[in-house]
C-alpha cells in the first residue's frame, strides 16, 4: 500500500477533485453523470460538509490530491438524517495502491463520529474494483436495481450496497 494521508476536503481542492471526478466519468463505469459539476458551489451544495475527504499521497506527485470521498444526504426528511450515499474516486494514476481503501475507511470513521448509522452506495456491477472495495470496508450487497437508467443508449443495472454502523 502506498503512503496515503487523508484530510478534510476544502474549496481549494475543487480543481483536483473535479479532474479526478472527470476521469471516473470518462471511464464509463463510475456514475450515470456525464459531466462534473461546473463549480465548487454546485458540488458543495450536494455533499455533507462534515464528511468529505481528500487523499494525499507520495506516489511521485509531491503530496497532491490523488483521490476524494464524500457523503451526500439521501433525503431531506429528518428520519433519514443518519443515512448518506457514498462517493469515492481515485485518480487513474493512483488506482490499485490502497488509496480507495484508505479513503473509504476514513470516511466510515468520520461518518460514525458525525452520527450517521447507514451508508449506501449504488455501483454498476461492471465496476468490480469498487464493489470489492466497498465489501472490504464492511458494505454488503442488498439488491440489484435492474435497468435503472440508460447510458449511451444502453440500459444499466446498479447494485445497492449498504453498511450499517455498529457504533451509532
Amino acid at each position: 500500500m502506498a503512503e496515503v494521508s487523508c484530510r478534510p476536503l476544502a474549496a481549494e481542492d475543487w480543481p483536483d477533485v473535479k479532474t479526478i471526478y472527470e476521469e471516473g466519468i470518462a471511464a464509463g463505469d463510475a456514475t450515470f453523470e456525464r459531466a462534473a459539476p461546473s463549480s465548487w458551489a454546485d458540488w458543495d451544495a450536494k455533499h455533507l460538509p462534515r464528511c468529505r475527504l481528500v487523499a494525499l499521497g507520495n506516489l511521485g506527485n509531491d503530496g497532491r490530491v490523488i483521490g476524494w470521498a464524500a457523503l451526500a444526504p439521501v433525503s431531506t426528511r429528518r428520519v433519514y438524517a443518519g443515512v448518506a450515499e457514498v462517493s469515492v474516486y481515485v485518480a487513474a494514476s493512483a488506482r490499485s495502491q490502497g488509496v480507495g481503501t484508505r479513503l473509504l475507511t476514513t470516511l466510515v470513521q468520520t461518518s460514525e463520529t458525525n452520527g450517521l448509522w447507514t451508508l449506501q452506495a449504488g455501483i454498476f456491477p461492471e465496476n468490480t474494483a469498487s464493489v470489492r472495495l466497498h465489501e472490504r470496508c464492511g458494505f454488503r450487497i442488498v439488491g440489484r436495481r435492474e435497468r435503472l437508467g440508460q447510458m449511451s443508449g444502453r440500459w444499466r443495472d446498479v447494485l445497492l450496497l449498504e453498511r450499517r454502523s455498529a457504533a451509532v
